[in-house]
């Protein structure tokens, strides 16, 4: 399922864009967005693993692997910053510029720097379970959802009239509104030494009540601003970092630059069954 190896700048990129799809896949089958025939089954040492494929009998899993595709692109440009989706997935990348180096001495190939291939593919383990653990205490989603997908682009690096496949220039407001207490969680991030993925779940709290509630402080903003969702967290340079789950509510603000945004060309899931 992932790379054995994470040696090399192109091998560390196969692993996050399949820990990207396998997160969204362990989302949407969580919480009922498609049918079973819209998932195949693979297995990650002793985790059963939902992944969405192209199931032409379902427009809204076929379209939202092509938005995934999409995605795949931008990471690959190193152009995406972060994107978000129903009920607020946030999955935020950063590229490394000191990457692991090797030290070639006399026939001898010495690791300079990096991240085990054996931490790395653990790290990926917690954060999917997580993940299912989290998605197993989450209340459902109401009938009348519409799902999509947010990309946010790196400005300074990303050309104005880039829009990788499925996407175009996002037209709506710059904030996103939520009807009641909306509560961050921060599920854990992976570290190759090339790339770093986080996953971050903001929801409404009405919809984690099976959580401890010691855990969310209250007065939390209704509005959250697409410049305040990039907010920068400890790195620890290349090594893993996999948190527990974490709650705040806590107020954000962001640059005054605008920031280049994405969404799909087409919508989904406007009123499920």
């Amino acid at each position: 399922l992932f790379p054995t190896t994470i040696a090399t700048e192109q091998q560390s990129a196969v692993l996050v864009k399949r820990l990207l799809a396998v997160s969204v896949s362990c989302i949407t089958y969580m919480r009922g967005l498609f049918p079973e025939s819209s998932y195949g089954t693979r297995y990650l040492d002793d985790l059963c693993l939902k992944i969405l494929r192209e199931d032409k009998s379902c427009l809204g899993s076929l379209q939202i692997v092509k938005w995934i595709q999409g995605c795949f692109d931008a990471l690959e440009r190193q152009y995406v910053s972060f994107f978000s989706l129903t009920e607020l997935y946030q999955f935020k990348f950063k590229y490394k510029k000191d990457v692991p180096q090797m030290d070639i001495i006399s026939n001898q190939v010495n690791l300079v720097s990096g991240v085990c291939s054996k931490d790395i593919k653990q790290a990926c383990r917690l954060l999917i379970r997580k993940l299912y653990l989290l998605m197993q205490n989450l209340g459902p989603l109401p009938n009348d959802i519409t799902l999509t997908m947010k990309l946010l682009y790196y400005n300074d690096v990303t050309p104005q009239d880039y829009q990788p496949p499925g996407f175009k220039e996002d037209e709506s407001p710059g904030d996103l509104l939520f009807d009641g207490n909306p509560v961050n969680l921060r599920v854990g991030s992976v570290s190759t030494g090339f790339h770093l993925m986080k996953v971050r779940v903001t929801t409404e709290k009405k919809r984690i009540e099976t959580v401890d509630s010691n855990l969310i402080q209250k007065n939390g903003p209704t509005e959250i601003s697409y410049q305040g969702l990039d907010c920068d967290e400890e790195e620890g340079s290349t090594k893993i970092s996999c948190l527990n789950l974490a709650f705040s509510q806590e107020e954000v603000t962001g640059p005054a630059k605008k920031r280049k945004v994405s969404e799909p060309e087409k919508l989904l899931l406007e009123g499920r069954k």
